[in-house]
């Protein structure tokens, strides 16, 4: 490598130092190739070239060059190549930089890149084509492409050479930058046919060392010049055609050569004239010769062809030749198949043999050729056979099978004999009707379903499912319940069968312990004709739930008695006590039952079997146990939930009976008086109670019923009836053939001339002969040959007018008129016969058919000729019309009323339904469903059903008329059709009652044991009223017409009862011998068949003082804290009944008062109430009403003297009057309004005309030109109409949201010179159209409500609004219907119409609900109204409202139940626990336990979160033994609730001293006795009182109402109506309710015009000008009321 280095120091400053550095090094140096020692080069050591960080910068150019600070040398980094880096730029040069730091220094470097011979010379393309004619001259030149070299210097271009040079040579020329010209010159003549392509090759060479060299072939190719013409290969051609072969058939290739090329060498053939004109038979190409047949050949007309052809160049040299062409027949006609007739469906039950289509098959060839055999594809049930010549007909071979195959492509194949055997085809599709032919199969041979006792009626229990092969109508399954009875009750009131879908519902509710399991069976019938059905049997298995809790049959448990098992004092260890036997009506594990001890007096000295429920001692009975032992056992069985019972076993320890005694009777209290007292007390309470929260309850129901009779819309229940057309497949097996009009039968007879020769040799044998021309005459001899093609069995009487029927083929042998035949048909039928070709004629029907009015047609065809005399035949075709589903089932009754007794049993056939059907089969197969619908919320199915068959329609359940007395329900009656019509008819089932209740005896009340004695003085005369029996009895009729009889008493000559009212009265005078006790026994008897009676008994005391009617009746002694409790209760009671009977009467009494107030407060007149009577209401009394009219507008001011009202009505002329002064100077345009609209619906359409307007000028010419515009930005244009005429309309769509108004100045100039203008100003309204629905706020809404609310009150406001105006955005607020737990949402939430404002209709229960949705409409007010719809979601808040219920200890009247505590209990000794719960939620319910008082509160404390009592010391002796606990259960509400509870604690170690303390008092009977007589006192009062108001309340209403009957001769309430924008001024007079007017009066004008007008009629309201405010009646000798429609006047 030769490398020359110039070095270069500069010194710039002290710290940086510039030097240059330059190299000279060959391109393409291997990569890491050594360039220089830089640093040897620039002096530095090679730790400089460390240190300071040395680097080489190369620019923007590649990185070639890299650093080795290592070595201090430059390497070669990537390889370079001159010509990319430099060009033809020289000298080519790096420039790179070297850095380095502390101190900062610089240096340049600079590489010379020299070149080396790495390129070759070459050529743009490598071949380079010339064309050159084979004239061209000697010496003609041709340049060639030059080559090229990268390299420089010697290594570029130096010289060029060609090879070879036979007949050309090159030429070099210099140019001026160096290159050279470079040119081929032709140096001998060429000759095309010797040498057609000369080949040269160019070469390239450079100077370098080595030398390259690149090379370009040269390709020249000779030009034909014309000197040769075509020669033809042959002078003839001979070539063989086909008949009838295809346009197009290639008939033979000519060829000619001509040995010039190119366009000389392209020779051109044409066919040359002829007389045949053979031009139209062939066509030659004029390019290969081939000639194509082009016209159509016929071996019969022509057998061969001679053909004249030419050859011609493109120089004009030609040829000649012909060719001669053979033309061969051959079979080349296919049989042409035709379609007479053909079925396109078929019944799979047509017998065999039966004729699917007819065709007709024709071959135009001859011979052999012409000869046809058809036959079809394999394997199908049909087959083909040749009725006749050239007919086939298509028939079935076997049975056919619709489930095998719903559908046959059935190809027939027609093949001539010809060779080769050509043949057609056609593809017959045919469709299999389906028969009903299959049943339905169950999916399984057996069901077995379970249900779990105390289902909910109407409970889905399981699903049947059959399958029918079959398909659409004769598929569609149905399932009927199998009539049979379980246990003597019709199955149909166990379970019932859904028809549709084969869900079985339970209908009654079932109780595994009376039915484990019953069997029945269900039919599956399909909807064929006739139906076909299966059977399955259905065992519905009962399973146990544990709804019984266990019996205790011993012990038994009676009342306040004592049993008591006895226990020696000497018993062991393990002593049977008892047994304790209990039984659990349910089975399995439900049944199983434990026993378990839960309290005892001694849980130390008894144990009870776990199992068996044996009671034993646990061990040795001591001296020390008490007597008295009280054990409660608990027998639980093992269901889930777990249900139970308690036994209380009483124990006696002790060796003898009257031990026992003097534990268990050591009290004498007479509780049968306290009992049967209380008894009586309680009833009373009761019923006066009940009487009255029936009372209100019954007034709130009829104010809510009035009020959602305002609200109710009208709605339809019409049932959507699904509509199927009518388009039946014929299921009676008669198909038919299809219409076809064409028919062509072409048939040849003998000839009409014959020719016979003869004759007859002589003796000799010579013989001559001769011509005989017999000529035959035809006389009519033939009658008509009637033959029927093809004919329906059956048609569908829906079938359209000129349905074919039957076709027929009428011949007549005869000719001429003989043979012309005319057919007709008999009688008046709808069908007519029709000429369709010649010989053929088809049946077709005239008119739509009706099968209910004729099912069959005898059509009897006659055809005659018109031969003399006349021949005809005659045939009757019997035709059947098929029934389609076109009526509907009709009932015979437009509705039913049946009626059953109550107390039927179980699936009573209660009455039968019937309805007929015109169709006919299938189609008046009628099926009856319940309709789906509920009473009393229930459905109607658990009350009735229908037989879906026999339209019996039997009781579900058995009825009771004191529940309902009647209700209604739908049934419709279905046909077997496809699709099915139906009606529908309303049925009534009246519940007629049954004497099966018994009299009830209100008064005297009985009960227990207690006496009550009704007192007579003794100075009672004759016919003294003892008492009065009231009873009454809940059925109705006769069966509660009561008798009242007297059976037992004391004395019979003494009192006597009313046989109807019940009256016990005295029949003597009372005297001093009769016992003061008098026991009387009355019977209350019915009117019933068989009667029904009841018995109560009658104390009556005979006595005059109070006193002596005690020392009689109470003999016995009583319980003074049981009384006091009792009578505690009881005063209570009575308090809250008399409270609560009060407050309402207040409430009735304020609310009126307040609505009498409001009345008064809202108007400030002395109006009086006027009946209110609807629009157009006739008034028949004087008060007269102005009509309804609705466009009409009053316009008063405040400060005229007279005001105008202008009206328009259909018809009228609208004028708008323009102010003079509204636009300045009126100029000489004159603007005049002939039309114009003052508002336009938004909707209309575009270029509906607003205002028509003329425009005059006076003047002329151009002065007197108008041009009219409008202000910009609106929706409007003027257009041009006619001479001075122009009309202001519409431009674009309008929006009244978007502008309500437009001000629209028209402004008209002229062309004068200065322009003069007019303008008007037109205010045109845009009127709303609704189009815009109601929005709501929100998407929805979820309001809060707590609990206990008052009926009423404002929940939230819903809010809606609507981008319309007036009364298309008046927005009404709709409760849509729905329902809440089976409850309609109207009784939870009312919605205010007009504001949104929801309100609470009742009072809700947040332990009953606590949440519901429902959803409110939004509608406007426009025609048709528009709507949107909003979910409400009421959220319930809880209330502590709720105290909490103490559980245990139970309080139980005046009884004492006491907690035993051992004198040796220790501190914190569990006494009991208080257990309560609060039904309440989150922290409402949370309970805390306090000890309020105590007798002794250092002994004992409460739990505070657990109610665990216990002792909190060490109990001793001198603690008392009866000790007193009132303990608070609290909840933790805001505020909080809570409950007392009184627990009893005895402290002692045994039964009788627990005795001593408890029951140590004494009775005040006087105390007693006074208290009962005031309790009785106050109920009678309070009862009157109740009673008082009752019959008030029910005689206001009576009185009201027979007042409006009386009043005004109609049922219309009298509302007390007022007007709204009414204006009292002192008068009487009213304006009706209308609604679109104003009303505006003065206050200082002395007259008022007031016009407006209604269709039909003028009203005319009449202003008295002195009216000062006072409206005054104007009096007319004929009353306003005697016309019709008058308007009232004031």
């Amino acid at each position: 490598m030769r490398r020359q280095v110039l070095l270069f120091f500069s010194v710039l400053s002290l710290t940086s130092v510039l030097g240059q550095v330059s190299y000279s090094i060959p391109e393409e140096m291997e990569k890491g190739s050594l360039v220089c020692n830089i640093a040897q080069d620039l002096g530095l050591d090679v730790k400089r070239l460390k240190s300071g960080r040395a680097r080489i910068h190369s620019g923007d150019s590649a990185e070639f060059i890299e650093l080795n600070k290592e070595r201090g040398v430059l390497l070669i980094k990537e390889r370079i190549d001159r010509e990319t880096l430099c060009g033809e730029m020289t000298p080519c040069a790096l420039h790179l930089q070297m850095i380095l730091e502390n101190p900062m220094e610089l240096f340049r470097i600079t590489i010379e890149i020299t070149d080396i011979n790495d390129n070759a010379p070459s050529f743009e393309s490598s071949e380079k084509r010339f064309e050159i004619s084979e004239s061209a001259v000697i010496g003609s030149k041709f340049v060639l492409e030059k080559a090229i070299d990268a390299d420089i210097g010697t290594n570029d271009l130096q010289s060029y050479s060609l090879n070879p040079t036979h007949n050309f040579a090159l030429k070099l020329e210099n140019q001026a930058d160096g290159g050279k010209k470079v040119e081929m010159v032709l140096q001998k003549p060429l000759d095309r046919e010797q040498q057609e392509q000369i080949s040269l090759l160019l070469t390239a060479v450079d100077g370098g060392q080595p030398r390259m060299s690149g090379t370009m072939q040269i390709t020249v190719n000779v030009l034909d010049a014309n000197d040769n013409a075509p020669v033809f290969t042959k002078s003839v051609y001979k070539a063989t055609i086909t008949e009838n072969s295809p346009r197009g058939t290639s008939v033979i290739t000519v060829s000619a050569s001509d040995k010039d090329g190119g366009s000389n060498g392209e020779i051109l053939y044409a066919i040359s004239s002829s007389k045949r004109r053979l031009s139209d038979l062939f066509q030659i190409n004029r390019k290969t010769g081939e000639v194509i047949l082009i016209g159509e050949i016929d071996y019969e007309k022509s057998k061969l062809f001679q053909i004249d052809i030419e050859a011609i160049d493109n120089g004009g040299l030609s040829d000649s030749s012909k060719i001669l062409i053979d033309v061969t027949d051959v079979n080349d006609n296919s049989p042409q198949i035709k379609t007479l007739s053909k079925s396109d469906t078929i019944l799979e039950d047509s017998p065999e043999n039966t004729v699917i289509a007819m065709l007709s098959v024709n071959d135009p060839d001859s011979d052999r050729n012409g000869e046809v055999k058809c036959n079809i594809n394999d394997d199908i049930p049909f087959k083909i056979q040749n009725t006749m010549n050239g007919f086939y007909s298509l028939v079935t071979e076997v049975s056919l099978d619709r489930e095998v195959a719903s559908q046959y492509n059935i190809t027939v194949t027609c093949s001539d004999e010809g060779v080769p055997s050509l043949s057609s085809s056609v593809t017959l599709t045919l469709q299999i009707s389906d028969v009903n032919d299959n049943a339905p199969v169950f999916e399984r041979s057996s069901y077995e379903a379970y249900i779990v006792e105390n289902n909910t009626p109407g409970l889905s229990v399981f699903t049947l499912k059959a399958r029918d092969a079959d398909w659409n109508q004769n598929a569609r399954v149905s399932y009927i319940l199998d009539d049979s009875s379980v246990n003597g009750v019709p199955v149909s009131s166990y379970v019932s069968v859904s028809a549709d879908s084969g869900v079985i519902h339970a209908v009654r509710s079932f109780d595994y312990e009376q039915i484990k399991d019953f069997h029945f069976r269900v039919k599956a019938q399909d909807g064929g004709s006739p139906p076909l059905s299966s059977n399955v049997t259905v065992k519905i298995v009962i399973q146990d739930q544990n709804d019984n809790p266990p019996q205790v049959l011993y012990p038994v448990q009676t009342g306040g008695s004592v049993v008591a098992e006895m226990v020696p004092r000497a018993a062991d260890v393990g002593y049977l006590v008892t047994k304790v036997v209990a039984v659990d009506v349910d089975s399995g594990q439900n049944a199983w039952l434990s026993y378990k001890l839960q309290k005892a007096t001694d849980r130390a000295l008894f144990e009870v079997g776990l199992q068996n429920g044996e009671i034993r001692t646990i061990r040795q009975v001591s001296d020390k146990d008490a007597v008295k032992q009280r054990l409660t056992v608990i027998v639980e069985d093992n269901g889930q939930p777990s249900r139970s019972a308690a036994v209380i076993v009483n124990v006696a320890v002790a060796d003898s009976f009257p031990e026992v005694l003097s534990e268990f009777t050591d009290f004498t209290h007479d509780k049968e008086y306290n009992d049967n007292l209380t008894f009586y007390l309680v009833l009373a309470l009761a019923v006066v109670s009940f009487l009255f929260i029936t009372c209100v309850v019954v007034i709130i129901s009829v104010k809510i019923y009035r009020w959602r009779q305002s609200r109710i819309m009208y709605s339809s229940n019409l049932p959507v009836i699904p509509y199927y057309p009518p388009r039946y497949s014929d299921t009676l097996g008669t198909g038919t053939l299809q219409h076809v009009y064409n028919y062509e039968v072409c048939r040849t007879t003998d000839s009409r001339k014959s020719d016979c020769k003869f004759g007859r040799a002589d003796s000799g044998g010579l013989s001559d002969s001769s011509k005989v021309i017999v000529d035959v005459i035809d006389i009519n001899d033939n009658n008509p040959d009637i033959s029927l093609i093809s004919k329906s069995d059956s048609i569908l009487e829906d079938s359209p007018s000129s349905t074919v029927i039957a076709m027929l083929s009428v011949n007549d042998l005869d000719s001429e008129n003989n043979g012309e035949v005319q057919c007709n048909i008999d009688g008046d039928i709808p069908f007519k016969i029709q000429n369709t070709i010649n010989g053929f004629y088809t049946l077709v029907t005239e008119v739509t058919l009706d099968r209910e009015v004729a099912s069959q047609y005898n059509i009897t065809v006659t055809c005659f000729d018109e031969g003399v005399p006349s021949l005809s035949s005659s045939v009757t075709l019997t035709l059947q019309i098929s029934d389609v589903n076109d009526n509907a089932p009709v009932f015979e009754r437009s509705s039913y009323e049946a009626y059953i007794v109550e107390n039927n049993t179980p699936g009573l056939s209660i009455f039968t339904l019937k309805a007929r059907d015109a169709d006919w089969n299938q189609n008046a197969r009628v099926s009856y469903i319940l309709e789906d619908s509920s009473v009393n919320g229930v459905p109607v199915s658990s009350y009735v059903s229908v037989s879906a068959d026999s339209g019996v329609i039997h009781a579900v359940r058995s009825f009771d008329y004191e529940q309902i007395k009647d209700f209604q329900f739908r049934v419709r009656a279905q046909d077997g059709g496809s699709s099915p019509l139906s009606s529908n008819v309303t049925v009534k089932i009246v519940i007629q009652d049954q004497n099966d209740n018994p009299p009830q005896v209100l008064y005297p009340v009985q009960a227990g044991g207690s006496v009550v004695a009704e007192m007579v003085p003794r100075a009672a005369d004759v016919g003294y009223l003892v008492t009065k029996v009231v009873a009454v009895d809940v059925d109705s009729g006769q069966n509660a017409w009561l008798s009242y009889k007297l059976q037992k008493a004391t004395d019979r000559a003494l009192f006597e009862v009313g046989l109807q009212n019940g009256e016990i009265r005295t029949i003597r005078q009372v005297n001093d011998k009769d016992a003061v006790k008098q026991r009387l026994t009355v019977i209350v008897e019915d009117n019933g068949q068989p009667s029904r009676s009841a018995a109560v008994i009658v104390n009556v005391a005979v006595a005059d003082s109070f006193p002596e009617v005690l020392s009689e009746f109470t003999d016995f002694t009583h319980d003074k804290e049981y009384n006091d409790n009792l009578t505690f209760y009881l005063v209570l009671a009575l308090a809250v009944v008399s409270f609560l009977f009060i407050t309402c009467v207040v409430v009735i009494i304020s609310v009126k008062i307040y609505r009498w107030r409001q009345s008064r407060t809202l108007y400030h007149s002395n109006l009086p109430v006027i009946p209110y009577y609807p629009p157009r209401y006739s008034d028949t009394l004087g008060t007269g009403t102005l009509q309804h009219v609705y466009n009409y507008e009053v316009c008063r001011t405040t400060d005229s003297r007279k005001s105008d009202c202008k009206f328009g009505r259909a018809g009228s002329q609208n004028v708008l009057i323009m102010d003079p002064s509204s636009t300045g100077t009126m100029q000489r345009i004159q603007i005049n309004m002939i039309s114009t609209s003052g508002s336009v619906p938004e909707d209309s359409a575009l270029k509906t005309v607003i205002a028509l307007m003329s425009v005059s000028d006076p003047d002329s010419d151009t002065n007197g030109k108008v041009q009219c515009m409008i202000n910009e930005y609106i929706p409007f244009e003027i257009k041009f109409t006619t001479n001075n005429f122009y009309s202001l309309v519409t431009d674009s769509d309008l929006d009244r949201e978007v502008a309500s108004e437009y001000n629209i100045t028209v402004t008209c100039s002229d062309e004068g010179v200065p322009s003069l203008s007019s303008s008007v100003t037109l205010t045109l309204q845009i009127s709303d159209v609704n189009d815009n629905a109601p929005v709501f706020e929100r998407s929805s809404y979820e309001p809060y409500i707590v609990e206990n609310n008052t009926p009423g009150l404002s929940i939230f406001t819903v809010k809606a609004r609507d981008a319309d105006w007036n009364q298309n955005a008046r927005v009404s607020y709709i409760l849509e219907d729905s329902s809440v737990n089976g409850v309609p949402v109207s009784s939870y939430v009312s919605v205010s119409a007009e504001s949104g404002v929801i309100h609470a209709v009742r009072s809700f229960d947040y332990e009953q609900i606590k949440d519901f949705q429902f959803r409110v409409k939004a509608q406007d007010g426009g025609s048709p109204p528009l709507s949107s719809n909003v979910t409400v979601k009421i959220v319930i808040q809880d209330q502590n409202d709720n105290p909490p219920q103490v559980l245990y200890p139970v309080q139980t009247g005046g009884s004492v139940v006491a907690e035993m505590v051992p004198r040796a209990a220790d501190v914190g000794y569990l006494v009991t626990k208080v257990v309560a719960v609060d039904v309440d939620s989150g922290q409402n319910a949370w309970l805390s336990y306090k000890l309020q008082k105590a007798t002794d509160r250092a002994l004992f404390e409460v739990g505070l979160q657990n109610g665990e009592i216990r002792t909190i010391r060490q109990v001793n002796d001198k603690d008392a033994v009866k000790q007193r606990l009132t303990v608070i259960v609290e909840d933790n509400g805001q505020p909080s609730r809570s409950a007392a509870v009184i627990v009893n604690v005895a402290v002692a170690d045994s039964f009788p001293e627990v005795l001593s303390e408890f029951t140590d008092f004494t009775h005040d009977k006087e105390y007693n006795d006074n208290l009962t007589f005031y309790l009785v006192l106050a109920l009678a009062v309070v009862s009157f009182l109740f009673i008082t108001c009752v019959v008030v309340i029910i005689s206001v209403k009576i009185y009201r109402w027979r007042q409006s009957r009386t009043l005004y001769h109609s049922n219309l309430p009298v509302i007390p109506y007022y007007p709204p924008r009414y204006s009292d001024t002192l008068g009487t007079g009213t304006l009706q309710h209308v609604y679109n007017y104003e009303v505006c009066r003065t206050t200082d004008s002395r007259k008022s015009d007031c016009k407006f007008g209604r269709a039909g009629s003028q009203n005319v309201l009449i202003m008295d000008p002195s009216s000062t405010g006072t409206m005054q009646r104007i009096q007319s000798e004929k009353s306003i009321l005697d016309e019709p429609d008058s308007p009232l006047e004031v």
